[in-house]
């Protein structure tokens, strides 16, 4: 594994090394130590299978309390991976930066605690893969609308085709929630 460079501070970008052959290929998604090495804290306890079709947005999602970390892949097909700085007080509160996850590149990103997460699915149909560090809770669990214009999230396809959850096409806006995030920054 090998870390990338990110815009924002927390997010971490991985580059999975991947042995093929004419049989196929191998390759690790999770060691704990090399991960730790790299950055990513969290201990994960749930595993998360997603498939979606070309256009569907899923986010941008949170869980209050604690939080929850994720490490995402995209195993099949392609997505258009959004992060959201949600902790108070951080220089980049509010801002997003986006990656391209594919089954080709196989790229993984850390999403920290503190920080909303979505995707586009970009390919005819993609399998997305993450781990989390927390119990999904459907009390604590929170959305962002995924076209805030605050954020202003440049998603990769046209909004008319765009597909979204009714929980996800309802959700509130940044500001409306902000004064509630229990997330705050911390250097260092």
């Amino acid at each position: 594994m090998e870390r990338l460079a990110t815009r924002l501070q927390g997010p971490i970008l991985l580059a999975l090394s991947k042995h093929s052959d004419q049989r196929g290929f191998f390759c690790e998604t999770y060691r704990r130590d090399q991960l730790a090495a790299l950055g990513v804290a969290q201990e994960m306890v749930q595993h998360n299978h997603s498939r979606s079709r070309e256009g569907v947005v899923r986010g941008l999602h949170y869980q209050e309390g604690a939080g929850i970390a994720k490490l995402v892949r995209c195993a099949r097909g392609a997505i258009f991976d959004v992060v959201v700085d949600l902790r108070r007080g951080s220089p980049t509160f509010g801002q997003w930066e986006g990656f391209n996850l594919d089954e080709e590149s196989m790229h993984m990103l850390y999403c920290p605690v503190g920080f909303a997460h979505g995707f586009c699915v970009t390919s005819a149909i993609a399998d997305v893969v993450y781990l989390q560090s927390g119990y999904f809770d459907e009390a604590l669990e929170r959305t962002i609308a995924f076209d805030d214009p605050d954020i202003a999230v440049r998603w990769p396809l046209p909004a008319e085709r765009l597909t979204v959850s009714r929980r996800d096409a309802m959700a509130p806006t940044l500001a409306e929630v902000a004064e509630s995030l229990s997330f705050s920054y911390s250097e260092g």
